[in-house]
Order: structure tokens, then sequence, then C-alpha cells
């Protein structure tokens, strides 16, 4: 298996410079391929801010390119719920930090925005330390 990096995901789905959008396609094409979620992460950052695309547009290829053939996804369950947040006008960051703390009983943190966000969403409360 092998794992690709953020340059590689965001060449592949945006394509904007020819050459390294074909050697992507051909590297992910071939299968066998890891995404971390750390990778997935930065290219959500790097689409919305770099490329100027809206969170249906990040969610949607985002989860395509995670349907392929030979692609998987570190937690996928955890990346689904966390699109999903995502699309509900949830940060990203903060959804896959939610999503990932599924077992615990809270969630600590001193963003008051993160603790509205998640509010409802899920059995974990966003809690001041």
């Amino acid at each position: 298996m092998r794992a690709i990096d953020t340059n590689v995901l965001v060449r592949f789905l945006v394509a904007d410079d020819k050459a390294q959008a074909r050697k992507a396609r051909a590297a992910i094409e071939a299968g066998d391929i890891f995404v971390p979620m750390t990778v997935l992460l930065e290219s959500e950052w790097v689409l919305r801010s770099g490329y100027g695309f809206a969170p249906a547009q990040v969610a949607e290829g985002l989860r395509g390119f995670a349907g392929l053939p030979g692609i998987t996804i570190e937690r996928p369950a955890q990346l689904a719920q966390a699109l999903d947040w995502m699309i509900d006008e949830m940060d990203f960051a903060d959804a896959l930090h939610l999503a990932a703390a599924e077992d615990c009983v809270a969630f600590l943190s001193f963003d008051r925005k993160f603790a509205k966000s998640a509010a409802g969403r899920s059995s974990i409360e966003v809690l001041k330390p």
C-alpha cells in the first residue's frame, strides 16, 4: 500500500497542472492507496482557502475520491460524519475532531464557536476545561 500527500490528492481533484494531474491520476488509478486523516484535513483547507470551493463542493470531491476503487481512507465513517457536519456549516477541522472523539464522554475546548456549532450534533458535549 502507498500513502499519498495532500498535493497529489488536490492535483487529482483540481487538475490545474496537467503534468502533475496526469501523474496523480496514474498513481491513484493503480490503486492500493492509503489516505491519512491529516491529508484529508489539509486537502479540505487547500480546496476551500486556496481554490475557493464551497463546503458542498469540497465534500462532493472528497466523497467521490474516497469511493474510488483501490482507495483506503483512515477512519472512513468519521470522515463521512465530518463531511456531513461541514455541509451543515461546521468547521471541517472541528467536525473531524468531534467525530474522532466518538468514544469520549466530553470534548474540552476554549473555542466557543466550536462548542456552539457542536451542540446537538453529537452525544459528545464540547465543554470548557
